[in-house]
């Protein structure tokens, strides 16, 4: 083996590293919130309806931001970009966590929502162009690694916000701080040392993506990613409340939330074993049908919480995995594969936002959460529509 070929199978290695890091770090600042959501209403006052708004505060933010992360890695880089993007997210974490105003809680959340929201749309990109041979397994990796740690947010930070900092438990401030922010420092360090040593750079032939708002594949992956993100946040948003409804301490709630998102690294994990074969196609149509049983379950038996949330996990989780991927598998070149990952997401967490906000205006106007879970019925059952278009083999901006 040459030195050459031993130091690129080691950029290799590193920069795999470094995704793994950055996927880590992308759901705990977002899926540790909704286990404190009684805690932060309490301390601040805010109403069920407000904490709902406040949940949607990165969505929207992806919705508004997600276009500006194609144009900035056409002038910056993609590795400078989300080097960036990372310490911002840092940032964002500490400044929602400030002592005092509840302003700082609104203006950190949006920071972290611009963050993630560049994040978001790059990572699919990194994929294709780094790992184009591999593509179903590195998002499958990349994934369950977001849910996997999304999870763990979720099921320690309502134990964390009890340890005593001084004679005082520290609070929902301290969890956040912990579970968003212990891995940040890491994923910046490696993320810049892999830029540095591998000094990744942009393609110069930029050829024009206007296109990429008129195009029907664009818009078919973008609602599919909108529909299953809508379905993913209204539970990691409400599943704790629905849980303590049912008679469950706040630590079994918080409990509950991990064990969805665990099954929800499952269903990542294993969809490139359903990505083979010539059935294929209509995988993205299929994965959905779980959620709508385990959704049908908590109308019916919600005490029986820990077997529906695993069927929901599982579907959540392989429909993620199968947005990504679909962003990159409707592409021909990276290039293509951000354009078409800004439009997507742009226009996917725009439908998102809606969710955590809608799901909490109905249980308040009902009282209960029939109305709200029936909404999210109906959200599984337009992805599995969705998903029998988009799993079609067709590819964005094709003869433009």
């Amino acid at each position: 083996m040459t030195d050459d070929t031993a130091n690129r199978k080691a950029d290799a290695v590193l920069l795999l590293v470094a995704v793994c890091l950055v996927a880590a770090n992308m759901r705990p600042t977002i899926t540790g919130l909704g286990p404190l959501l009684d805690q932060i209403g309490a301390d601040t006052g805010l109403t069920v309806s407000t904490l709902g708004m406040l949940a949607s505060v990165p969505l929207i933010a992806w919705a508004l931001f997600s276009p500006m992360a194609h144009t900035l890695s056409r002038r910056y880089g993609q590795p400078r970009v989300l080097l960036w993007s990372l310490v911002v997210l840092l940032a964002g974490t500490l400044v929602r966590s400030l002592p005092g105003e509840v302003a700082s809680l609104w203006i950190g959340t949006a920071l972290i929502g611009l963050a993630l929201a560049l994040v978001n749309v790059l990572m699919p990109a990194v994929v294709k162009r780094e790992f184009a041979g591999h593509v179903p397994a590195v998002t499958a990796v990349y994934t369950a690694l977001l849910s996997g740690f999304g999870a763990l947010a979720s099921g320690v930070v309502v134990p964390i916000s009890h340890i005593e900092i001084g004679g005082e438990p520290g609070g929902w401030r301290f969890a956040l701080v912990v579970a968003g922010g212990i891995l940040l420092p890491f994923a910046i360090g490696v993320w810049w040392w892999t830029h540095r040593r591998a000094r990744h750079v942009q393609s110069a032939t930029h050829r024009g993506r206007t296109g990429i708002w008129t195009d029907r594949v664009a818009w078919l992956v973008a609602a599919y990613m909108g529909l299953q993100s809508a379905m993913f946040y209204m539970l990691v948003t409400w599943l704790a409340t629905i849980s303590m409804s049912t008679g469950r301490s706040e630590v079994v709630a918080g409990i509950d939330v991990m064990v969805y998102q665990l099954f929800t690294l499952v269903g990542s994990s294993v969809l490139p074993f359903l990505l083979r074969g010539r059935f294929e196609h209509f995988v993205p149509a299929v994965i959905p049908s779980l959620a709508a049983v385990g959704v049908i379950g908590l109308m019916l038996a919600p005490g029986a919480i820990l077997l529906w949330a695993p069927l929901i996990g599982l579907s959540s989780g392989s429909t993620l995995g199968m947005s990504l991927t679909l962003m990159a598998q409707r592409a021909r070149d990276h290039d293509a594969a951000s354009a078409l990952s800004g439009m997507s997401q742009s226009v996917g967490y725009l439908v998102a936002a809606l969710g955590p906000v809608t799901f909490g205006w109905l249980h308040s106007l009902s009282g209960g959460w029939t109305a709200s879970l029936g909404m999210l019925l109906a959200v599984t059952v337009g992805l599995a529509v969705v998903g029998l278009f988009a799993g079609r083999p067709r590819f964005v901006l094709d003869g433009r």
